[in-house]
């Protein structure tokens, strides 16, 4: 009798997922103008995944740079686990980021003509895997930042003086 097969229920990806965040760049948003934002995942190895759910990870000054087609997140600093053996990894290890091919080609061709960056803004858990949020960032000059912190303290008066009436 030959075997029968079970209809099988194609897998729908939900966005229900729970998102734990982890760490975010603030120092990115006060640096860069973002035009636009990714998700990547992150190769990690060994005990990179129980610090980053410890939460002893460190985003500010890294960057994502292309290499032989790929992306990799540099200068990143996630902490040695403490409670690892003696095959711990390295806390300033570049990690790959993990993205379709088409994605990098279009990121690297942004980052190449148009002169801007790729900035890690967020490190969180989305269903139990790690995922870093990358923005592509053009670079804020000096009065730049200044200005945007004078819209701030005047948003922020304002918002004082409609409370206190």
């Amino acid at each position: 009798m030959p075997k029968q097969n079970k209809k099988e229920q194609p897998k729908t990806s939900t966005n229900n997922e729970p998102v734990k965040v982890i760490t975010v760049n603030r120092q990115a948003y006060h640096d860069y103008y973002i035009e636009r934002t990714i998700e990547a995942g992150i190769a990690l190895k060994g005990t990179e995944i129980k610090s980053i759910r410890d939460g002893k990870v460190n985003l500010r000054g890294s960057y994502a740079i292309a290499r032989n087609g790929e992306l990799w997140l540099e200068n990143s600093h996630i902490a040695v686990y403490e409670h690892g053996n003696r095959y711990n990894h390295e806390p300033m290890r570049n990690r790959k980021l993990l993205l379709h091919r088409r994605e990098i080609n279009q990121l690297v061709g942004r980052v190449e003509t148009k002169g801007l960056t790729l900035i890690p803004l967020k490190l969180y858990l989305k269903g139990g895997r790690a995922k870093i949020e990358l923005g592509l960032g053009r670079g804020k000059k000096l009065y730049d930042k200044r200005e945007a912190i004078a819209e701030r303290d005047v948003k922020r008066e304002i918002e004082r003086a409609i409370r206190t009436r």
